[in-house]
């Protein structure tokens, strides 16, 4: 949880920092910085989720290598 209240954090940063350059208007790059990375931090951590049942799955499921051992496509 750490990590995503720090990369929260600098996540706003540089919201503000881009959308204070492309406005000029402290108002507007407030507001953006506070919703745009508020949302990504949301959406990274259903994200997160989703890969760990993706995991989850690829670990209980039995090798399923169509081209042997060492092809082309593989799982991690």
């Amino acid at each position: 949880m750490l990590k995503t209240i720090t990369f929260a954090i600098c996540h706003f940063s540089v919201a503000f920092t881009v959308a204070y350059l492309l406005t000029g208007s402290f108002g507007i790059a407030s507001l953006l910085a506070l919703v745009e990375p508020l949302v990504n931090t949301v959406a990274y951590y259903f994200h997160e989720k989703a890969w760990d049942g993706i995991r989850a799955r690829r670990q209980g499921a039995p090798d399923r290598v169509s081209a042997g051992r060492h092809g082309f496509f593989h799982a991690h």
